[in-house]
């Protein structure tokens, strides 16, 4: 232990991240530019060469910062698990999707295993992949612990959820509470140590169980007030009341309330699937997470709301879904990212296809969406497109666009997050 913490302290520990996506790569270079050599371990060896040539996968990070990275010999892209028996912290960061409804364990189980097969005396082992409370100290574990070595004993073991938010410019890894929970206290405060040289403040909690359900506590705390969002807006539309008002003249208390907003569905890695995690933990234990099942139930409707929605849009302009042209702008499940996982945009296209309607969709970070007929491409955004479409639908409000522009060259807009506030033209909301 000690001479671990001596090396954190002095930046001389050699750091491991297994998973270079979203979470992993960000972690990788930021953990360099502090001064510790790291190498960056991926099964994708199409990732490892573009990342080798300075190419980022990622909006948020630069050519520049890759090739800085690389070139100063802090940061070394690799597919072969052999440099994990070299690293002083070795931390998973790998995918944790659900497979039929249920956490899909597979990512975590190959990293686990990539590493008991390298592990030795006097590692600190961190899982930093979203999960159920009780992974760390259960499935990882047993699965670390064949290779002979016993945790809390030989080699330390926590859990650290991420908090990254993509496309955020305010909020970055440097500047976000870090949470960490040990499998014992020596792992926890060596967990401390770690992340204090490169985060402004670590958060430490009793367990690596209460680190886990920290995590979806944050996550499922926006599902089920997204859920409410969703429902209002239909009930504001029934009533013949604009919900964008009443959302803003609500968030204008000083207290006890915050704003979410309505939207065409949930996306991304975290809200769709953190939540449905904690569901199948608890019925593992016989129980039933029965608010977070009612707002998962209402989240998945809207959809279908949208579309309910286009078609009385059409229909009041004596015009059917079934041959009508219809132009998607903005397939990303948030503004501003390239990240169409879990995106509502997918469910909403193949309902218009399904129905007649010819459907095309422009995205200037997503270049190709697969849907059940096949994959679609991005289209030219020009002012022919906009002519041609018989319904505008903004799903995503990328700041690239131009509301302006485009209302002036569409004949409908049906605009899914109020983007198009105060600019004149035939525009619906939700």
């Amino acid at each position: 232990m000690d001479q671990l913490k001596q090396a954190l302290r002095e930046r001389t520990a050699t750091v491991s991240i297994v998973g270079l996506g979203y979470v992993g790569l960000p972690l990788a270079l930021r953990i360099a530019a502090c001064g510790f050599t790291v190498s960056g371990l991926d099964k994708d060896p199409g990732k490892i060469n573009e990342l080798r040539e300075a190419r980022s996968p990622l909006l948020e990070i630069s050519d520049q910062d890759i090739a800085g990275a690389v070139d100063s010999g802090r940061f070394t892209p690799t597919c072969d698990t052999a440099v994990l028996s070299k690293a002083d912290v070795v931390v998973i960061c790998v995918p944790t999707p659900l497979r039929d409804g249920s956490p899909d364990m597979r990512y975590i189980e190959g990293a686990a295993t990539a590493v008991s097969e390298n592990l030795r005396p006097g590692q600190l082992v961190i899982l930093e992949s979203t999960t159920y409370p009780g992974t760390t100290e259960d499935f990882l574990r047993d699965i670390l612990e064949t290779s002979g070595l016993k945790a809390g004993a030989d080699f330390y073991l926590g859990f650290s959820p991420e908090r990254i938010d993509p496309g955020n410019p305010e909020f970055h890894l440097d500047n976000v509470p870090k949470i960490v929970g040990g499998f014992d206290p020596v792992s926890g405060e060596l967990m401390e140590d770690f992340y204090g040289t490169f985060v402004a403040k670590v958060v430490r909690v009793s367990s690596a169980r209460a680190a886990e359900m920290s995590k979806l506590l944050e996550n499922t705390y926006r599902h089920v007030n997204i859920a409410l969002a969703n429902e209002m807006a239909i009930l504001c539309n029934d009533l013949g009341i604009d919900v964008w008002e009443v959302i803003e003249a609500a968030a204008t208390k000083p207290f006890g309330f915050q704003a979410f907003y309505p939207g065409p569905g949930w996306g991304g890695h975290c809200i769709p699937v953190d939540p449905a995690y904690l569901s199948w933990r608890v019925r593992q234990m016989g129980c039933t997470a029965k608010f977070v099942e009612l707002a998962r139930d209402f989240n998945e409707t809207m959809p279908t709301y949208v579309f309910q929605r286009l078609s009385e849009a059409l229909n009041d302009r004596d015009k059917s879904i079934r041959g009508s042209s219809i132009l998607v702008l903005g397939v990303a499940y948030k503004p501003d990212v390239n990240d169409a996982r879990e995106t509502p945009a997918v469910e909403i296209i193949q309902k218009l296809q399904k129905a007649g309607a010819n459907v095309r969709f422009h995205d200037p970070y997503v270049s190709s969406l697969y849907l059940k007929s096949g994959k679609m491409d991005s289209c030219e955004l020009t002012d022919a497109t906009l002519a041609a479409a018989d319904l505008v639908l903004f799903h995503t409000s990328h700041t690239v666009y131009d509301a302006g522009w485009i209302a002036e060259r569409s004949r409908l807009i049906f605009d899914t997050r109020n983007y198009f506030k105060g600019v004149p033209g035939p525009i619906i909301t939700l």
